[in-house]
């Protein structure tokens, strides 16, 4: 069994810079990690929180050894989601023009047996198996709260007016608290990462069935990207995909 990843970015057909980051990273023993992190903040704000948290997280995870329990997991994706957004405030409140700057950070920590997922924000994971699809990550935004307290409909946010207003995100406080969560995971499985700008504009039936499809992973992300800018690309566009393979060796499929 071996685990495979694909992260793929685009700037879109309206905006004039890219506000995204992400990356797909291996530690020592080759386990997985992606992220996708979604920019916010004055000019060129956004591009520094978001490549600052992925560089961060990439170099921790980098030079970590192995992850054997669920429970480590957990624990290094809140001690580095931690760090990050103390160096990211730090970032903001030591330069003027990065005052107020943050970024969503949405991550997946993939082991053979399972997968931890650390989030911030309104950037998310979604988890495809052979029965089922679903969102695994609860959006920190002022619409989804208005959604879950009943005050308005699914249907309302999808064009309400304060669509894009989160209620907390990475380097915008001294402290911040990821919701992490750890499922396992078989053969063939995929985790999708992406922003904002690929759910504005891909419902979930088309998230799954796209995700359903045989080809590479690129091939998807290619799609997903294509898609988005073929109905407005008003937004960066970032996304990750991991997939759980198994593997041949001598005529021996091994998952």
């Amino acid at each position: 069994m071996k685990l495979f990843g694909h992260f793929m970015t685009d700037q879109g057909q309206i905006r004039s810079t890219n506000e995204d980051a992400g990356g797909i990273f291996t530690n020592k023993k080759g386990q997985l990690l992606a992220i996708v992190a979604d920019g916010m903040g004055g000019h060129l704000a956004g591009d520094v929180a978001s490549e600052l948290a992925v560089s961060f997280i990439k170099e921790a995870w980098e030079h970590e050894d192995y992850v054997e329990e669920p429970e480590e997991a957990e624990q290094w994706l809140q001690q580095t989601m931690d760090e990050v957004n103390r160096c990211i405030y730090e970032r903001a409140i030591a330069n003027k023009e990065y005052e107020g700057m943050g970024t969503t950070v949405v991550i997946s920590l993939c082991t053979k047996e399972f997968v931890t997922i650390a989030h911030i924000g309104d950037s998310r994971c979604y988890f495809l198996n052979k029965d089922n699809f679903h969102q695994v990550t609860d959006d920190h935004s002022l619409v989804n709260e208005l959604v879950k307290t009943g005050q308005i409909s699914e249907t309302d946010a999808e064009k309400h007016p304060r669509k894009n207003v989160l209620l907390k995100a990475v380097g915008t406080e001294p402290e911040v608290h990821a919701d992490i969560k750890t499922i396992s995971w078989e053969a063939n499985d995929r985790v999708l990462l992406c922003s904002d700008g690929l759910t504005n504009k891909i419902n979930d039936a088309e998230l799954e069935a796209q995700l359903r499809q045989t080809e590479e992973l690129d091939e998807i992300a290619k799609e997903f990207i294509h898609l988005a800018n073929e109905r407005g690309g008003e937004d960066n566009i970032s996304l990750a995909i991991v997939q759980r393979k198994c593997t041949e060796q001598a005529g021996d499929t091994r998952c």
